[in-house]
């Protein structure tokens, strides 16, 4: 982060605000309206802060800057036209350590002021770190029409119960689950209607219930999809925000796990090729146990649970133990790479049917359907096929594929880093060879490959053009 976020209080607290123009008087506006004492020093004011400053609601200095004026304050704003007297300004407050931000100039400032939506006690920032603020507004915009107004009386609701859940409900898991299901139920609902004597008294007895019930446990296994954040489901990115304790593997993008909530316990349990830190019957058994004391466990996976992500297993063995468990689909990895690489994995004029397949080696060899895998019109995706993609490709010849049938692999499927090699089943090892493809990508075996060059719209594509040529 360029920013570190952090709310202020300015209750009573001395600010001073440099400048009497129209982009001051907005500054004015937003500092009072926290409670700041404010100190106004300009030669002339316009009407509405000259107004303010005769009603007594902020002091008015009639004077040019001087660094003097700075000494004693909480915050400093410069907002004059004329840079040199905000340079003056960041200077005097950046040698006595006080905040000062000059207001679209960054690189005077020690802060920036975000957008703010405003539902208070309720206060959300948004902030491009000071370099597209119109960007930070059009999110606001958004985030305006999303947010009932009534989120304000929820959030001073739920703050005048606070005590009362703490001491009635002391485990902090436990407590943590309870204002989740409060706040995101009919409760809450009543609340932001604006009938909260109802509210109360379900909240009573919802604190008399909690008192007597032991903690439940859960499973999650959540699909993360290809690797892009934004095709994460909202059920997905619900649960992520709400788990106690986080298993994931090295299939997840590092950007996926940061929309996890930040007090979540972690655990890594590999699954990357001749590597697993865990082995999968133990990732089984953590789960139930992790369960069993009450948490609730994100099994995330890469891509979709049930598409070579061993779900199965892991409900298995859930269900035998009487654990809760759901499942939430993702975006498979095969869907993802395929959109974005602009490979349909069917099309009328050459691709009837898709199939999906590990290439894992088992005693040396790859075991496949290889008659139903050659047929016509059929696409093939293949799992986990980069360390035998020579042998893969060599198969699909020796079992009647012509060796010129297209073939591409995609790495990083979705992500800024996608990479898409394309080529035939007899050059292709040796292209993913010179381009260094690695895990995790997924091979695609199929006459739609040809139409990647055309229909290609994310990240270039190295075909055999490119790479064969010197």
């Amino acid at each position: 982060m360029d920013y570190f976020p952090i709310f202020l209080k300015l209750q009573g607290a001395s600010c001073l605000l440099v400048g009497g123009g129209e982009v001051a008087l907005r500054k004015a506006r937003l500092l009072m309206s926290a409670g700041a004492k404010l100190t106004v020093a300009a030669p002339e004011l316009v009407p509405e802060l000259a107004e303010m400053a005769r009603r007594g609601q902020l002091e008015h200095l009639c004077s040019c800057f001087e660094p003097a004026q700075v000494q004693g304050r909480r915050l400093v704003v410069a907002a004059t036209d004329q840079r040199e007297v905000n340079r003056q300004v960041s200077t005097a407050c950046q040698a006595l350590n006080i905040p000062v931000n000059v207001v679209d100039d960054p690189e005077l400032s020690s802060y920036i002021t975000p957008a703010i939506v405003d539902r208070s006690p309720l206060v959300i920032a948004v902030s491009t770190g000071g370099g597209v603020p119109v960007l930070a507004r059009l999110i606001r915009g958004r985030l305006e029409s999303l947010i009932p107004s009534g989120f304000g009386r929820l959030a001073r609701f739920a703050a005048g119960f606070r005590d009362r859940v703490k001491a009635g409900i002391p485990d902090v898991e436990r407590r943590r689950a309870f204002w989740e299901s409060v706040l995101e139920g009919p409760l809450a609902e009543a609340v932001i209607n604006g009938d909260e004597a109802t509210a109360e008294q379900a909240m009573a007895r919802r604190l008399e219930d909690a008192g007597a019930q032991a903690p439940q446990g859960a499973v999650y296994l959540v699909g993360a999809g290809p690797g892009n954040p934004d095709l994460l489901t909202f059920r997905a990115l619900r649960l992520m925000q709400q788990a106690d304790v986080v298993l994931h593997d090295n299939l997840v993008a590092p950007e996926l796990l940061e929309l996890v909530r930040r007090d979540a316990e972690r655990i890594y349990v590999g699954k990357a090729r001749a590597n697993h830190a865990l082995p999968q019957g133990d990732i089984n058994l953590l789960m139930v146990e992790l369960a069993q004391q009450g948490k609730r466990v994100l099994r995330l996976k890469g891509g979709d649970p049930f598409t070579f992500g061993r779900g199965g297993e892991e409900i298995e063995t859930l269900a035998a133990h009487g654990i809760a468990f759901e499942v939430v689909p993702g975006v498979t990895s095969a869907s993802g790479a395929a959109a974005y690489a602009g490979i349909p994995l069917t099309h009328r004029d050459h691709a009837q049917s898709v199939a999906f397949v590990t290439g894992h080696k088992q005693d040396g060899s790859i075991h496949l359907d290889w008659p139903a895998l050659t047929r016509p019109a059929q696409t093939v995706v293949v799992y986990m096929g980069v360390s035998t993609a020579q042998e893969l490709c060599r198969a699909f010849i020796e079992h009647g594929k012509p060796e010129t049938t297209p073939a591409a692999a995609v790495e990083w499927a979705t992500t800024e880093r996608q990479r898409t090699v394309t080529g035939t089943l007899e050059n292709l090892p040796e292209l993913m060879s010179r381009h260094n493809i690695a895990s995790p990508a997924l091979i695609i075996v199929g006459e739609v490959v040809g139409l990647a060059d055309k229909l290609g719209w994310f990240r270039r594509i190295e075909n055999t053009a490119d790479t064969m040529a010197d």
